[in-house]
């Protein structure tokens, strides 16, 4: 009988291992796949904006780093604002979302989802950052009047004309234009809408706030060490992204958009 309960637990063992091989074993390949698929699987730095829900208007920021297969936490979560209506399913490197709502131009969200991290831009002629940078002048306007070719865009009319700016209310030099604001004296574009789709929103920023607490018209808002420290960090080589969901959302994608495992 030992001889008999022995052979039928190897064969229950061998029958397990054989399902596991099938089952399991195909499910992990199938995540593998699908993480080598993912558009930003070679991102090496991640900023993570988290808020409490949709209608959410502030949240934290943390900054993220890939290393040893996992990603690492590089700094403690920071308060930010969003858009002063909370915020919407954005256009950028995720595949379109099923539920929840979708970001349009002047609804006052910031875009959800995942991005890429473009241009550093600001006040002065250089700043403290590895990310490539343009100075903004009294005659640089971000477009956000749909129905411009030019939409969804940084342009400086003494190349572009004074004309390609009409009706546009995004001059990049807030200081200028609106009594020393300070908002855009440090910023960074946020690849929403890279096909710049009409009416699909524009004009996208990691930007410094006016004072804490205050909410934006769809951009990410912080203090200026926060933003300081964000800037000194990035490295265009790292490939850095930029992800901004409400913590229901961050929860149920965590693993199939390989976020960090630990909500900040």
């Amino acid at each position: 009988m030992p001889a008999l309960q022995s052979m039928r637990h190897s064969f229950r063992s061998l029958a397990f291992a054989a399902l596991t091989l099938a089952y399991g074993g195909s499910a992990s390949a199938a995540g593998t796949q699908e993480s080598t698929s993912l558009p930003w699987r070679d991102a090496r730095q991640m900023v993570l904006v988290l808020t409490d829900g949709w209608d959410a208007t502030s949240g934290t920021l943390q900054r993220f780093e890939f290393r040893d297969g996992r990603w690492q936490s590089e700094a403690s979560a920071a308060p930010i604002t969003v858009g002063r209506n909370g915020s919407a399913w954005g256009a950028g490197l995720h595949p379109a979302q099923a539920q929840g709502p979708v970001k349009q131009e002047g609804d006052g969200r910031a875009p959800a989802g995942i991005f890429t991290l473009g241009e550093a831009f600001g006040y002065e002629s250089k700043a403290g950052t590895a990310m490539p940078y343009r100075p903004m002048h009294a005659t640089s306007y971000c477009i956000d009047v749909p129905d411009s070719p030019l939409y969804n865009r940084i342009i400086d009319t003494r190349e572009q004309g004074e004309a390609a700016a009409k009706g546009s209310t995004e001059p990049m030099r807030l200081d200028l234009h609106n009594d020393g604001d300070p908002r855009y004296r440090n910023g960074l574009v946020i690849g929403h809408n890279p096909n710049a789709t009409p009416r699909g929103g524009s004009c996208i920023f990691a930007h410094l706030w006016r004072k804490p607490g205050e909410a934006t018209a769809g951009c990410t808002a912080m203090a200026s060490e926060t933003m300081d420290g964000l800037l000194a960090w990035l490295r265009p080589d790292a490939r850095p992204v930029f992800v901004l969901l409400p913590r229901e959302e961050y929860a149920r994608l965590v693993h199939d958009w390989r976020l960090p495992e630990t909500t900040p």
